[in-house]
């Protein structure tokens, strides 16, 4: 009985020892409770685990709360109203001048078009190596999902490079149709460019300019985005209709807005941008300041 009892107890402490190694190995990404939310954050746990969490409270912006880009809104909604609507769409890329719109556009186009089932699915792009383990879990969700990634650029040799070039085009699996991914950066070409790689570029006797592997490497990964949405510096004239979009968003009353445009601009020359950001920015002091 005593050499049966001590198997028995090294049977439970083994079963123990394995739980706790199978605790800490990564596991399958598993699907959320899709009706906790329209919009979910992916997040790695310590153990490694990769776990998608529904974001509580969304970024309330809308279409109409964007002023001055009037040209790029249309390009983004009417991409995302195809894919919702079941038609052909692209893979998006918005790049350009810093605090111009260009997440506060994808977030306004989640809000406008959430009854229409689109949802949302934000991937640091440290994340992106885990990228084709989410697509697997939405690819039998009747709602269509936007992976966007925000601030994407790559250094030279990251893993996430290779996984979000697969998946926009190159990988053996076709692409599944219920998934886009939306991408800003403040640069165009995701890698970064050195003047060196200039001297690889070569011209034929017709005088046609042929770029080198590493060019043609660092562009490939852009190109594979078939919308590029391009975002501008904003001008004076514009950055204060920005202004006043988000001082009347904030209850300010329309002499007050006027009145503000004075220091709207110091604002902005202290911060050294005309940006929509920068805008908004003024907009939340003046209007606490002010008891909006």
């Amino acid at each position: 009985m005593r050499v049966n009892e001590k198997f028995e107890q090294l049977i439970e402490r083994a079963g123990e020892l394995l739980s706790r190694i199978e605790s800490i190995l990564p596991q399958p990404l598993s699907a959320p409770d899709w009706n906790a939310s329209t919009a979910w954050r992916y997040r790695k746990r310590s153990s490694g685990h990769g776990v998608l969490e529904p974001v509580r409270h969304v970024a309330g912006i809308r279409l109409e709360d964007l002023k001055e880009i009037d040209v790029q809104k249309e390009k983004i909604q009417r991409n995302t109203l195809q894919f919702v609507a079941g038609q052909p769409a692209n893979n998006v890329l918005l790049t350009g001048a810093r605090g111009t719109g260009k997440s506060s556009l994808i977030k306004a186009c989640l809000n406008e078009y959430a009854a229409q089932g689109l949802r949302l699915i934000e991937v640091d792009k440290a994340d992106m190596v885990d990228l084709p383990d989410i697509v697997d879990v939405v690819a039998s969700q009747p709602e269509k999902f936007i992976v966007y990634c925000d601030d994407l650029s790559f250094e030279e040799g990251e893993p996430g490079y290779k996984a979000l070039k697969s998946i926009l085009d190159g990988s053996v699996a076709a692409a599944t149709p219920n998934v886009l991914i939306y991408a800003t950066s403040n640069r165009r070409h995701l890698l970064p460019e050195y003047m060196k790689e200039n001297l690889s570029y070569t011209h034929t006797a017709e005088g046609e300019v042929h770029p080198g592997e590493v060019v043609e490497e660092k562009i490939s990964l852009s190109e594979r985005f078939g919308l590029w949405v391009s975002f501008y510096p904003f001008s004076q004239d514009e950055y204060l209709a920005i202004t006043a979009q988000w001082l009347s968003w904030f209850g300010v009353k329309p002499d007050a807005i006027e009145a503000a445009r004075p220091e709207a601009l110091v604002w902005a020359l202290e911060r050294g941008s005309r940006s929509g950001r920068v805008a908004y920015q003024f907009a939340r002091d003046y209007a606490g300041r002010n008891g909006a």
